[in-house]
Order: structure tokens, then C-alpha cells, then sequence
């Protein structure tokens, strides 16, 4: 029995030059279930990630030999594994360069671990959700040429597939299945990546997401007609049609 429940455990890749940080957060981690696998520097990172497929990155940074955002640029060629980044820089600017990248959340040092094992069971927890209570029972929504499957968790524009990562999808199946209703910054935040912001620099969080996901699926993101600003409120999906219904 030991056995079958060791093969199930969640890898998550734990990167950081700093050894301390390493062997705090590889204990903690292991201690609440997770299987962990550790690397110091950017090269080793990707190395590791290749070879261990992790199902989450933790990832510094400021790194020797390849920094954070060129590890996180790396992978989002080949993978959308969730990556939440850890960093120590002041500058507002410096942490959505990481989201921009396409890393799904991240964390200030100097972090509490607690702080940090929340934002991990949040985003690896999106991937075990069901859909949202607006979407077909088939879990497959057509809109002008976007096909969005819930089930599979993919998403068309027209024949070609679009990747998106794990948050980026929890996001926009959010505002499909409340399809016209406007969410608040705060109400998406604590919706899909699970915690109230504390400060508004963490509502950023919500619109570096949705300015990827305009980037993936409108044909003109600044004319965005899929995913529209709420003035005042956050943002909304445009309103999806029943059979037969008219606008």
C-alpha cells in the first residue's frame, strides 16, 4: 500500500542558488506530502525539469548561469506546468516581467513558508476543480471560432490548438461560465488563485493573465471582443448565446 501511495505524491521542483532555502522548503514540502526534487542554479533547473516532469516549479529569480525568467521562458516552450516565482527585487515592474513570461503566481521574499505552501495546494488544486456552473453539461462551449473544452481542458482557434497554462485556463473557464457578468480583480483573485489580495499590486496578478489570454485568443487583443473590461468592476466574458436565443 506505501508504494501505490508514494507513486501518486505531486512532484514539485523546488529551484534556489541558496542552499538554505533548498533544504527548508524541500523538508516542509515533504513533510505535508509533496515529493520534491531541488536545483541551484537556471542550467540544472531545466536539466532537472526534463528529467523528474515535475507537476509544479517553485522558482527563484535571482540565479547563477540562467536567472528565472529565462528558465520560466525555457519552459513555457515545452511544458504549461504551473511555475510560481520567488523573488526578492522591490520593483513592481520586475515581478509582472515573471507573469508576463508566463509564470502563474509568485511570492516576495523574504516569504513564509506557510504563505508559499497555500499558494502551491491553490494552484495545483485548479487542476481537480470542475467546470463552472454556466457551462454545458458537454463541457464544450463554440464561440465565433474559439472551441473551449472543460473536460479536456483545451482550447481552439479554429484548427489550431491553443496552449495555455493551467491558471490561464482556470481564468478564462471563470468568466465563460458566467458568461456577461462582470468580476471584480479581488472576487477572480480569490476564485482561481484562492487568497485575498492584500495590496493592489496583487490584483496585477489578474490582469497580466488576462492580457496573455487576449494575446492567445482575439484577433486584435487592444479591440478585445472576447474578454471585455468592466469599467469600474474587473472584466467579463461576453455574453454566450442559448440555441436560439437572440442578442
Amino acid at each position: 500500500m506505501a508504494s501505490t501511495l508514494e507513486s501518486h505524491k505531486e512532484k514539485i521542483l523546488v529551484v534556489d542558488d541558496e542552499a538554505s532555502i533548498r533544504r527548508i522548503l524541500e523538508t516542509r514540502l515533504s513533510m505535508i506530502g509533496y515529493e520534491v526534487v531541488t536545483a541551484a542554479d537556471g542550467e540544472e533547473a531545466i536539466e532537472m525539469f526534463r528529467q523528474e516532469v515535475p507537476d509544479l516549479v517553485v522558482l527563484d529569480v535571482m540565479m547563477p548561469k540562467l536567472d528565472g525568467y529565462g528558465v520560466c521562458q525555457e519552459l513555457r516552450k515545452e511544458s504549461d506546468v504551473p511555475i510560481i516565482m520567488l523573488t526578492a527585487l522591490s520593483d513592481v515592474a520586475d515581478r509582472i516581467t515573471g507573469l508576463e513570461l508566463g509564470a502563474d503566481d509568485y511570492v516576495v521574499k523574504p516569504f513564509s513558508p506557510k504563505e508559499l505552501e497555500a499558494r502551491i495546494r491553490s494552484v495545483l488544486r485548479r487542476f481537480e476543480r470542475n467546470g463552472s456552473s454556466g457551462i454545458p453539461s458537454s463541457g464544450v462551449i463554440h464561440i465565433n471560432n474559439i472551441k473551449i473544452d472543460t473536460n479536456k481542458r483545451q482550447v481552439y482557434k479554429g484548427d489550431e490548438r491553443i496552449r495555455l497554462t493551467g491558471m490561464e485556463f482556470s481564468l478564462l473557464e471563470l468568466l465563460v461560465g458566467k458568461s456577461g457578468d462582470p468580476f471584480s480583480r479581488a472576487d477572480i483573485l480569490q476564485e482561481v488563485w484562492g487568497y485575498t489580495p492584500e495590496r493592489h499590486v496583487d490584483t496585477r496578478v489578474v490582469d497580466v493573465h488576462i492580457s496573455r489570454l487576449r494575446a492567445k485568443l482575439e484577433e486584435d487583443p487592444s479591440n478585445p471582443e472576447l474578454i471585455l473590461t468592466a469599467r469600474g468592476t474587473g472584466y467579463l466574458f461576453q455574453r454566450i448565446l442559448e440555441p436560439g436565443e437572440e442578442a
